[in-house]
């Protein structure tokens, strides 16, 4: 899975929210570092932490991981 897509989208949405990678960090359970690398792309959420960010975002984990399978099409 294209990492890139998921981590631009949780950026994306968690700059909608205005939050802070450390207040999404604390909400979700993790480091602000774990949040970093899955919005640069290093990393990829757990399907524990997908179920909150879908959660959180009002997004379904469709939604939420739907752009990766879009760009693992294009590639």
């Amino acid at each position: 899975m294209n990492q890139t897509a998921i981590g631009s989208y949780i950026a994306r949405k968690r700059k909608e929210q205005n939050l802070t990678q450390e207040q999404l960090a604390e909400q979700l359970g993790v480091s602000n570092k774990t949040v970093s690398k899955w919005e640069n792309g290093k990393s990829y959420p757990d399907i524990h932490s997908l179920l909150l960010l879908s959660a959180l975002f009002d997004v379904s984990l469709d939604q939420l991981i739907k752009g990766d399978l879009e760009t693992m099409k294009q590639e």
